[in-house]
């Protein structure tokens, strides 16, 4: 059944919800035997549905509650969830989502386990550096009781799988068919899995998706990387063939046809040079013979006939080229005249007349134009020169020409004289124009010269400024050297005075330190005793105490005891007597008391003995 349908969106947004896929996306029902109906929902609620048979009853009731449900302010029913991208039974990619915006993910059911989504207020997990053409992915946080089964249930939505490696260890490897299909799995790090509706710690648990390095991964990218290298190899030589210009023609062969064919093509002076070249390769082939001598010569004549021709043209050009350049130099000798209006124009406005009633502004502009046209005017004058000179040297070579060309024609015969005369007169002509120009030069140089003189006022009163404003530095530099000749002589006298200060602090450190030898020496002569005292190894009466008991006990030990025997019989007498403290008055009385080692390996120990009538005679 079909009927019209007024808002598409809006019904693809319900049967979205509803889980049914509409015309135009792909993927199955969730009720088998679930048709696709497109229906006007606006007709609805006008009643006006006209269905085709009388006996669908049941449709019409199971639309009408459909549209009652629906909301089309929002888009989709009241009561039933958004389809979220990873709903069993549906192959959608997710659609892409921005940087800025929140992924709000859904729960996700399946047959044998449920996925719970992860906090949304907890960052991403993190994953590590994708390797290049990754398709398979690490799996971690596996339930301990999850098999391969589940396994394939929950990631076959994300496309095809090819292979899963299993471990012992809660975690797997997954290769999918294609690159997409890993940023799908990586969708589902951080759910929860829990097996059926078990709560126990072996049902449960959290994934964390990642990247895995494979090597057939990376064999089969780098395939991929190889033949799109051969593809673009392949597209650079087409496109370098394409612009590549095409060779010529190949030269036929030679044959008597073919000969006076290119014998008449050598005639005609718009086809003689691809004539030539043919006749050039057929002389180098070796085509030449007896027989076919004739022919070659008389081609070879033709080719002859066109060098007149081609000097003629030569010359033609060349008297083209000095008429330009005749043109050239007119043109420009008359801009140059042009320019020396315009500066004298400049120079007659700034004179003293004149220049007084221009503004500040007005005079600045002026005397700014006046310099651009000068260096325009200079710029020009020098490439006319350089044109002049070029003619110069060229009739210099003229005129060896010339005096070889005599010798030659008188050689030759008279029929040349007359073309060296003629020669002679337009060199001739030449030379007088260049002494025209020559005058005129100097007349510009002797103009340029008396306008250069009538500006001496203004320059003179422009020196005299100079000069007072040198005399006002002169004046500030004097000042400043008596200035730094003064600074100077104030330095030294510091300088002195420094000298002065330090000389008197050396003799006082000196007397301060014979007063503190006198002042040791003075007290060492009044307390000899208290050093005498003071460097006895027994400080106190409790020390000689210690010192005689540590001595009979050690006399009755004649092969001596360790440090803590000793300690032990002395807290017998006093609890307040430390190890560290007799040990140390022992080690002080060297003459007295003496430590030994005793016993080999393990049983190796320190022990004291009393030496003191051994030290009597040695003191």
């Amino acid at each position: 059944m079909t009927l019209p349908m007024s808002d598409p969106t809006a019904w693809a947004t319900a049967m979205n919800n509803l889980g049914m896929a509409p015309l135009g996306i792909a993927g199955q029902p969730i009720l088998p035997g679930t048709e696709y109906i497109m229906i006007d929902l606006s007709a609805v609620s006008n009643n006006k549905i006209n269905w085709a048979m009388e006996d669908n009853q049941d449709m019409v009731n199971i639309i009408e509650t459909v549209y009652r449900d629906f909301d089309p302010a929002l888009g989709m029913m009241t009561g039933i969830p958004p389809i979220t991208p990873m709903m069993p039974g549906l192959g959608i990619v997710p659609p892409p989502i921005p940087p800025d915006m929140p992924v709000v993910k859904e729960i996700i059911h399946c047959k044998s386990c449920t996925l719970f989504p992860p906090n949304p207020n907890l960052p991403p997990p993190a994953t590590r550096e994708r390797p290049p053409g990754c398709k398979t992915v690490f799996v971690g946080g596996l339930p301990e009781n999850g098999t391969e089964q589940i396994i394939v249930e929950v990631f076959e939505q994300c496309g095809e799988i090819i292979a899963i490696r299993k471990s012992k260890k809660n975690f797997c490897h997954i290769r999918f068919a294609e690159e997409y299909m890993v940023d799908k799995a990586l969708y589902l790090s951080g759910y929860r899995i829990r097996l059926g509706s078990s709560t126990d710690k072996k049902d449960t648990g959290r994934l964390h998706v990642d990247f895995a390095q494979a090597r057939d991964d990376l064999y089969e990218w780098e395939c991929k990387q190889r033949m799109l290298a051969r593809e673009e190899r392949h597209r650079r030589r087409m496109e370098e063939e394409r612009l590549r210009p095409p060779s010529p023609p190949p030269v036929v062969h030679y044959s008597d046809h073919e000969c006076s064919i290119v014998a008449e093509k050598l005639k005609d002076d718009s086809k003689f040079s691809e004539a030539v070249q043919t006749l050039l390769t057929w002389i180098e082939r070796g085509e030449v013979n007896r027989r076919s001598a004739n022919n070659f010569y008389s081609m070879i004549q033709s080719a002859n006939s066109h060098v007149r021709r081609l000097v003629n043209e030569k010359a033609a050009h060349e008297k083209d080229m000095e008429e330009a350049k005749e043109k050239f130099k007119q043109a420009l000798s008359g801009i140059l005249i042009q320019f020396e209006q315009i500066v004298a124009v400049y120079h007659s406005a700034s004179k003293q007349k004149a220049w007084d009633h221009f503004t500040k502004a007005q005079r600045k502009n002026i005397s700014v134009w006046c310099k651009q046209a000068e260096e325009i005017r200079n710029i020009h004058n020098d490439e006319l020169m350089g044109i002049r000179r070029e003619e110069e040297m060229e009739m210099s070579d003229d005129e060896i020409e010339e005096t070889t060309e005599t010798k030659e024609t008188e050689e030759s015969g008279k029929a040349l004289v007359s073309q060296a005369e003629a020669l002679k007169e337009e060199n001739d002509s030449l030379r007088w124009q260049l002494d025209a120009y020559r005058n005129e030069v100097e007349l510009l140089k002797q103009e340029q010269g008396k306008v250069h003189r009538e500006d001496d006022p203004n320059k003179e009163q422009q020196l005299k400024l100079l000069q007072q404003a040198l005399q006002g530095m002169q004046q500030h530099l004097l000042k400043v050297q008596e200035e730094y000749k003064r600074k100077e002589a104030e330095l030294e006298k510091l300088k002195d005075d420094k000298l002065q200060v330090e000389k008197m602090l050396e003799n006082l450190k000196e007397k301060e330190s014979c007063a503190s030898r006198l002042c040791a020496s003075s007290q060492e002569s009044d307390y000899p005793l208290e050093k005498t005292m003071n460097s006895s190894p027994i400080k106190s009466e409790r020390e000689a105490l210690l010192v005689g008991i540590i001595s009979t006990f050690l006399h009755v030990h004649p092969f001596g005891a360790s440090i803590e025997y000793i300690c032990s019989y002395l807290h017998r007498l006093d609890n307040q007597i430390c190890t560290s403290d007799v040990e140390g008055l022992m080690s002080r009385l060297q003459h007295t008391f003496k430590q030994e080692m005793t016993g080999v390996g393990a049983s190796l120990e320190k022990r004291w003995k009393f030496c003191g009538f051994e030290g009597l005679k040695l003191t």
